[in-house]
Order: C-alpha cells, then sequence, then structure tokens
C-alpha cells in the first residue's frame, strides 16, 4: 500500500500539527452543516422566512469549507474522516430535535457559531509555524463564520 504521506511538503511533526487541526476542523464543519438543515427543517414562527434563508447560507458555508479543509487534509498526506460515527464523537453540542422557534434555533446557533469560532481561532494559533497555508484556510473559515455568528446575534437582539 502507497503512503500518501511520503509526498508530503511538511515534515511529520508539522503534517501531525495541521492534520490534527484540520480534522477538527472537519468535523465540526460538517457537524455545523447537519445541524444547520436540522433546524432549518423544523424552523417555526414569525421569523421564519429570514431564519430559513440564513440557515442555508450557513450550511453552504460549512460544506463548502469542509471540502477545502478536507482537500487541505489530504493535500498534506492526511487522511480526512467526514464518516458519521467520527462526526457524533467529536462535533457540536446536541442539537434539540423536533420543532424549533425561530428564537430558539437563532440563540442555539449563536452558542453553536460561537463554539466552532472558538475551535477555529484555537486551530489557527496552533498550525502558524506548523503550516502557514492550512493556517491560511482556517483564517478564511473563521472570518466566514464569525460573519454569519454576527448576523445571528444581531438578529438575537431584535
Amino acid at each position: 500500500m502507497m503512503d500518501i504521506a511520503d509526498g508530503s511538503p511538511l515534515n511529520a511533526h508539522d503534517r501531525e500539527t495541521a492534520g490534527e487541526a484540520l480534522q477538527g476542523a472537519l468535523v465540526d464543519l460538517v457537524d455545523l452543516s447537519l445541524v444547520g438543515k436540522q433546524a432549518h427543517w423544523n424552523l417555526y414562527g414569525p421569523r421564519f422566512r429570514s431564519v430559513h434563508l440564513h440557515l442555508d447560507e450557513v450550511v453552504a458555508t460549512a460544506r463548502d469549507y469542509a471540502d477545502q479543509v478536507a482537500e487541505r487534509a489530504a493535500a498534506i498526506g492526511v487522511s480526512p474522516d467526514g464518516r458519521a460515527a467520527t462526526v457524533a464523537a467529536g462535533g457540536l453540542p446536541g442539537a434539540p430535535a423536533g420543532w424549533q422557534a425561530d428564537t430558539a434555533v437563532v440563540e442555539w446557533l449563536v452558542e453553536a457559531l460561537g463554539t466552532v469560532v472558538g475551535r477555529m481561532r484555537e486551530r489557527i494559533a496552533k498550525t502558524g509555524d506548523a503550516d502557514p497555508v492550512t493556517q491560511d484556510l482556517l483564517i478564511g473559515v473563521t472570518a466566514a463564520l464569525e460573519e454569519h455568528s454576527w448576523m445571528f446575534r444581531a438578529e438575537n437582539r431584535g
């Protein structure tokens, strides 16, 4: 069996550091896309339309960046793992089941996005010396998620 890591642009230590950060980011992004859709399907309330549409934007952002993160991991010789069991073991705090009022969804999204952003910022700090390319990708992910977080926080104050 071929060792994909043999062609990695990173040494073993830096690849491990970047790979752990990318794997954690992948799990968070896949989970965010799943719980975003769960909320999208089970939402009700007077702000249904605006929250419903914003959830679609969050899901699209999470899915797009999950793909970029997984491809970066593969590029440095780390096998990305987005299997359901892996995501379930390390993702976000549980999303509520069943129908959810728009206000509850917004509150939950503010908390979930805050959790992911906090984890992303930790990953950014850890990857700077190990792999600035991975760090740059994580900075882009974080900027996009912080924008969604800001918008949901503004919605929550309405």
